[in-house]
């Protein structure tokens, strides 16, 4: 008798569906009515989520903080800014690589931005450095990235480009033998698993170092004004960072903001992408409580096929629900433009210059 596997395969098909279907009305956020006799309740509800949710990724939030040693490796002078490559400590025996841009005649203290990249071949290609060490020009972007970091510097920002477990040259021997744009994230997002952690936690944790580091170039960097952009899995450590590290005042999302049900759960993504429980405890767009009411802008392409669209406009509306509640209606702004996977910034950018005059 002639057996296939066609019928588990669908039954296994059908299963997964089911099981997404089961959490899709998770909402930690659900229209909630604060009493009004009691100011701090939300703040309280606050308070508690972000408990839930640090503890979720390793309970990054508790982890020692040991000295940066934070070094300047190399200074170089560009096309209107100067690059330093900075390397500083985060945990035990790592040591973050990142790029400094301070913009020519930056003499006081401004608004400073963290960005983060996504996958491909790591902060080298937001700050404009191709494969071969060489530089290419500004508005020549080789990734999808559209070279961000060197737009925030263009329009006045101390900028620090930070590279994340897992790409560039934060990867293991075997991959750095490989192509430039394989990266590690599958042995380091397993380990972290086995050991009760998650990578997103370890590159969280990172991402607030690097604030550390920001706070502490003062004659540049105004410490309480500190925005963080990313894209793809790089916005996903910028909204994570936001919602934990009160630190950051604006944060800007590129090809990220959705929900957990219609695209990580949905479709085939990278394991870095998952954190075990988080969707029993909350949808994406509930993540915007965490940020609230600091500034918040996602944007998302219309044709982006790993992070639908129509989600994309669903948890927009609750943000914005959420934002109301937190008496800043304003404060959550989105762009959906044509295009797909790839950085855009024509709203987000001036979504920061607003920030950065002090009128958003």
């Amino acid at each position: 008798m002639q057996i296939t596997h066609q019928s588990d395969r669908i039954a296994l098909d059908e299963f997964l569906k089911v099981r997404v279907d089961s959490v899709r009305k998770n909402r930690k956020w659900d229209r909630r009515d604060f009493p009004k006799n009691d100011p701090c309740a939300l703040q309280r509800w606050q308070s508690d989520f972000r408990v839930e949710f640090s503890r979720l990724l390793g309970g990054v939030t508790d982890w020692d903080c040991l000295p940066l040693n934070a070094h300047i490796i190399e200074s170089r002078k560009c096309d209107g800014y100067i690059r330093e490559t900075v390397h500083f400590e985060t945990q035990s025996g790592m040591v973050v690589n990142a790029y400094f841009l301070i913009p020519d005649g930056c003499t006081a203290p401004r608004p400073a931005m963290l960005c983060l990249p996504g996958h491909g071949r790591g902060v080298d290609t937001l700050v404009g450095i191709a494969v071969d060490g060489s530089e290419r020009p500004m508005g020549e972007p080789e990734e999808y990235a559209g070279d961000f970091a060197l737009q925030c510097v263009a329009r006045g920002f101390p900028t620090l480009a930070m590279e994340m477990i897992g790409f560039g040259e934060r990867r293991t021997l075997s991959a750095r033998s490989a192509s430039a744009d394989v990266s590690s994230c599958h042995a380091a997002a397993t380990t972290a698993l086995a050991l009760g952690e998650t990578l997103a936690g370890w590159r969280v944790f990172d991402a607030m170092r690097a604030l550390d580091y920001l706070q502490s170039r003062t004659e540049v960097v105004c410490p309480e004004k500190i925005g963080i952009m990313g894209i793809s899995g790089g916005a996903m450590i910028a909204l994570f960072t936001a919602a934990l590290d009160e630190r950051i005042s604006a944060t800007v999302l590129s090809c990220y903001w959705n929900s957990f049900a219609d695209s990580i759960l949905s479709l085939v993504h990278c394991v870095d992408n998952y954190i075990p429980g988080l969707s029993k405890l909350c949808e994406m767009s509930d993540l915007a409580a965490l940020v609230a009411p600091r500034s918040l802008f996602a944007e998302s392409g219309s044709t982006d096929i790993i992070f639908p669209v129509e989600a994309f406009r669903e948890s927009c509306i609750h943000a914005r629900d959420i934002y109301k509640e937190f008496g800043a209606p304003v404060g959550f702004q989105s762009e959906e433009f044509v295009g797909g996977h790839e950085f855009h910034g024509v709203q987000a950018f001036e979504f920061l210059s607003r920030w950065q005059s002090g009128s958003d």
